[in-house]
């Protein structure tokens, strides 16, 4: 009888990881969209939900730009899409979004390759540095989640309008409901902590996709924001104490690489999708944002500020 209630036990808790692993996954992106010669560019993919997005769009026929700080790694990434893709039509091109010029140099060489741009995937983001200062002035984690995309994005706006109907995608976080744009102390200068500063720069990544969406109505191009879903990847790779013990303990509430690139997928392929702009994504589907990333008129600060700070404004 003790056998058969453990037996039973066991039975149980197989059966409800399964399902928990399953509920945990979220939702998927299942239609069968070709978008052959399309032109897409993705940052920061060279692992992660970016490079299993940048694999995705390659087998269904993209012309994908894998735009990543370290070339090597990049380089290795491209090869290994090229090989499971079928698709040759996959390039690297270096690009550090801590730096304005890196930034400028790859909108160049992209602009000697290609006349438009269908599908702009922001994807790069960094989490848990220390308190740093980029070679323009800049908070490391603001410049690098949110400022160098700013500036990206602008530069590329008219390869997007020649693409239309196109999309912009910016990938989030959850996480960006912790935030809070301080007009007095925008990159934490005055008081800088690490999870203030992650959080911050997601915050600003949805206003922006808001503003933006206003600013281009009426173009042909869209632009969305995302939650990918909680994930391990090496986002965390700068706090790899902290984040081992939370895979440790919370590996059944996690979704898989694949399933977090589900969203991205969803936002720059589904057709149901093609004139949804400025909203906020979660599991395949339009979702909530905070109060605060609904904030227009921060939104429209947020921008002016940016664009004297990337130098747009001059």
């Amino acid at each position: 009888m003790v056998g058969f209630l453990c037996f039973v036990v066991i039975v149980c808790l197989i059966v409800g990881t399964y399902f928990l692993r399953k509920y945990a996954e979220g939702g998927q992106f299942t239609k069968d969209v070709r978008i052959d010669g399309k032109v897409v560019i993705i940052s920061g993919c060279n692992t992660g939900i970016g490079k299993e997005t940048a694999l995705e769009l390659a087998k269904r026929g993209a012309r994908v730009y894998m735009a990543c700080r370290n070339f090597d790694k990049c380089e290795n990434a491209r090869r290994e899409i090229i090989e499971l893709s079928r698709n040759k039509n996959v390039f690297n091109i270096t690009l550090d979004l801590s730096s304005f010029e890196s930034i400028r140099n790859f909108v160049k060489e992209f602009g000697n390759k290609e006349e438009s741009l269908d599908i702009l995937i922001n994807n790069a983001g960094l989490y848990g540095l220390p308190k740093g200062v980029t070679e323009d002035g800049h908070e490391t984690t603001f410049a690098s989640n949110y400022l160098g995309h700013f500036l990206l994005t602008n530069l590329l706006l008219d390869k997007l309008k020649a693409a239309a109907p196109s999309r912009i995608i910016n990938v989030s976080s959850m996480l960006h409901r912790h935030g809070k744009i301080n007009k007095e102390d925008l990159q934490c200068e005055k008081s800088f902590a690490i999870l203030p500063a992650y959080y911050n720069s997601k915050l600003a990544n949805i206003l922006f996709s808001r503003e933006l969406a206003k600013r281009l109505e009426g173009t042909g191009v869209t632009s969305n924001s995302l939650h990918p879903g909680v994930i391990r990847t090496e986002i965390g790779r700068h706090t790899r104490i902290s984040t081992t013990l939370l895979y440790a303990f919370g590996f059944l509430f996690y979704k898989s690489i694949k399933s977090g690139a589900q969203t991205s997928l969803a936002c720059a392929l589904d057709p149901d999708f093609k004139d949804v702009t400025g909203k906020y994504f979660c599991d395949c589907n339009i979702g909530e944002e905070s109060n605060d990333a609904q904030d227009d008129e921060m939104a429209e600060w947020l921008w002016r500020t940016s664009e004297k700070l990337t130098g747009l404004a001059e």
